[in-house]
């Protein structure tokens, strides 16, 4: 039994039942805060640790943008969940390479471990709890958002009835089976204080996850990850990921709600082909000969529809006034 899993065991014995909504933040809030999860020795691999193309067409967008708004001077970069920093460092990279040198990068994290990654990638970042903190600074945002929205708690109903974590044969189980249907108001508050925020301020984000839209098929998502395996969702509580599929569409009308302007979906592997990275990728061979192959597979695994390239969607959400995102226009 893991620490967690007595610590939840106590908690429904005195508190009764608990919801998967309750369950899922608990297990990642623990998971988050005492490991780093990423790469071969960790639970899983982002985009990000693939490959820094990733995060180099998501800086040449953010410039893009940047430059059509009217290169404001006072702009500012955002993160939500930056792993380890990678991305931001690739971002950067390319951003400050067109000319934009935000006045400071602010990354939204709560984990210890994930923090000591990012000062070394990222030295000049400000970490950040919640979204709250970003309401403090002025100046216009360039904000990203990779896989953060997934790892937020959902809700299951069955039947009409919210479903639940009990006690049952000495471990713990689901109060119910049968047809899921999620919700995530979790997800959907976060994005529309996220939408504030930009009307507010200024600004574009990038949001990239993995998940649905209006005609893709809908369920029991729920998932767990554990040493780059799918594992049972009540599994080792705390040891393992649980993440399950965003529902694009609600984000977008959160957007709206917050005040902001969300874009048309796109697959991830569709939007980074119209950014070329293509392109990006036979320059770095070029480069680099002998990672031609690595470098091409790098490509495959980002855009591929068998791989990360169909089920990984784009969105990107703009303050009013401010100009689509490359590729997200519609």
């Amino acid at each position: 039994m893991t620490p967690l899993q007595r610590a939840l065991t106590d908690r429904i014995r005195a508190e009764g039942r608990m919801t998967v909504e309750a369950f899922m933040q608990a297990c990642n809030e623990y998971y988050y805060a005492t490991r780093d999860p990423l790469g071969i020795e960790g639970d899983f691999t982002t985009a990000p640790e693939m490959s820094q193309m990733y995060g180099e067409m998501i800086g040449a967008a953010l410039a893009d943008v940047w430059a059509r708004a009217g290169r404001p001077h006072n702009v500012r970069y955002a993160e939500l969940g930056p792993g380890r920093g990678t991305l931001a460092a690739d971002a950067l990279r390319v951003l400050r390479a067109s000319g934009c040198e935000p006045t400071s990068v602010e990354l939204v994290e709560t984990s210890p471990t994930l923090r000591a990654a990012q000062r070394e990638r990222v030295p000049d970042a400000v970490c950040h709890d919640d979204l709250g903190g970003l309401s403090a600074g002025d100046g216009p945002l360039l904000l990203v958002a990779s896989e953060f929205f997934d790892a937020l708690p959902i809700r299951q109903f069955v039947g009409g009835f919210e479903r639940h974590v009990i006690l049952a044969a000495g471990g713990l189980a689901f109060d119910r089976d049968g047809p899921i249907v999620e919700t995530a108001p979790a997800r959907n508050d976060a994005m529309e204080a996220l939408a504030r925020l930009l009307a507010d301020k200024g600004g574009a984000a990038i949001v990239i996850d993995y998940g649905f839209g209006e005609k893709d098929a809908k369920g029991d998502t729920l998932q767990a990850m554990r040493a780059h395996k799918h594992t049972y969702v009540l599994d080792t509580p705390g040891e393992q990921d649980l993440t399950s599929h965003v529902d694009f569409p609600a984000l977008a009308e959160a957007a709206r709600r917050g005040g902001a302007v969300p874009s048309r979906l796109i697959s991830q592997g569709s939007w980074l082909e119209t950014l070329g990275i293509g392109a990006r990728a036979m320059a770095l061979a070029a480069r680099n000969p002998e990672r031609t192959e690595e470098i091409a597979n790098d490509r495959r695994r980002l855009c591929d529809e068998a791989e990360m390239g169909r089920l990984f969607k784009v969105l990107g959400v703009r303050a009013p006034g401010w100009p689509d995102i490359a590729g997200l226009d519609a």
